[in-house]
């Protein structure tokens, strides 16, 4: 057991304050042994030449260094790292695994934005809002009587790539919704929602929202030839990551006006200058914002906390990652 454990903040300063605004540093203030001033941006920082021997977890977020193996020799007592981010795999090496360092994630935090981001843009794109927000700002008069009937969201089939944290997160959000919901996952089944190949979900969705990791194996896996499955005038949704989707024949296909896209996430990120995907106007572009923002960082920081009390009780933590969930994660 941990009794008021000697901790680090390891992360770039600017997020500290949002992630841990006054009422959520008093509370790390009553759980661990910090100095608040000192944030490690870098693990050669002189000051810290001190300081790391004696620390046994590390709270770390955006802009933390990879702990590898020189950090972890320079800190022979950290036994644990709770991360106020989602991802860990720019930031954990296998010296962590080798030491048995225990990881954890606000990943859950961090799925609640981008499944609201992700929810909220399902429902607006099967209203047609997109397309018509466009026609009616080019045309500056209202278009109802042109609206195609299929325009609405009773009964349209929406189908969700991933039963990752957020897919399930969307899958539950959209439940009460009169939508058709069909999930493709190679590995994980949710009850209840239809279970479908990822070309029969390409080929029968109107909308097709991405929630699967990036790995070798899904790079491009929305390619030319599975773009082309898509019925006219379905929508894909992408809050995921961009490397899911070919963006040159994401690009061929939304040029024929055929497909919309809304786009939280692109491969390359940001997009160069002259990329296509900001001027066609069925492609809605947003700056990678589906995830924790502003007010959101709370949230994190407040699961961080919760994590650091459950590790100084000596209690499991509930977010842990191992080394196998990270060919699953995003």
């Amino acid at each position: 057991m941990l009794h008021r454990p000697k901790a680090l903040f390891a992360m770039r300063a600017e997020h500290l304050a949002t992630l841990f605004p006054a009422p959520a540093m008093a509370r790390l203030l009553s759980i661990a042994d910090i100095d608040v001033s000192l944030v490690a941006e870098r693990f050669d920082d002189p000051r810290l030449a001190q300081v790391l021997p004696g620390v046994e977890v590390l709270i770390t977020g955006w802009g933390c260094p990879p702990l590898d193996e020189t950090v972890l020799a320079a800190a022979p007592r950290l036994r644990a790292t709770l991360h106020a981010g989602g991802s860990v795999k720019g930031l954990i090496s296998p010296a962590c695994w080798d030491r048995g360092l225990l990881v954890s994630s606000a990943a859950d935090a961090n799925a609640v934005p981008v499944a609201e981001y992700t929810v909220g843009a399902v429902l607006l794109a099967g209203k047609g809002v997109f397309t018509l927000r466009e026609d009616y700002r080019r045309r500056r008069w209202f278009p109802l009587g042109e609206v195609h009937p299929s325009v609405g969201n009773h009964g349209r089939r929406v189908g969700v790539v991933g039963a990752s944290r957020i897919g399930r997160r969307v899958i539950d959000l959209l439940a009460p919704h009169d939508l058709e919901l069909c999930l493709y996952d190679p590995y994980t089944r949710v009850e209840g929602v239809e279970q479908v190949g990822l070309e029969d979900l390409l080929r029968s969705c109107d909308i097709v929202s991405l929630h699967a990791p990036a790995t070798d194996e899904t790079r491009h896996m929305l390619d030319r030839r599975r773009l082309a499955l898509m019925p006219d005038g379905a929508v894909l949704i992408n809050t995921a990551r961009g490397s899911l989707v070919d963006t040159d024949a994401l690009v061929a296909e939304l040029r024929t006006g055929r497909l919309s896209a809304v786009l939280d996430v692109t491969d390359p990120e940001p997009l160069p200058s002259g990329s296509a995907l900001y001027d066609l106007p069925n492609a809605f572009l947003t700056p990678h914002i589906a995830g924790s923002q502003g007010n959101e960082l709370a949230r994190m920081g407040a699961a961080v906390l919760d994590e650091l009390e459950r590790l100084a009780a000596g209690s499991p933590l509930a977010h842990q990652v191992s080394h196998d969930d990270l060919d699953r994660v995003a």
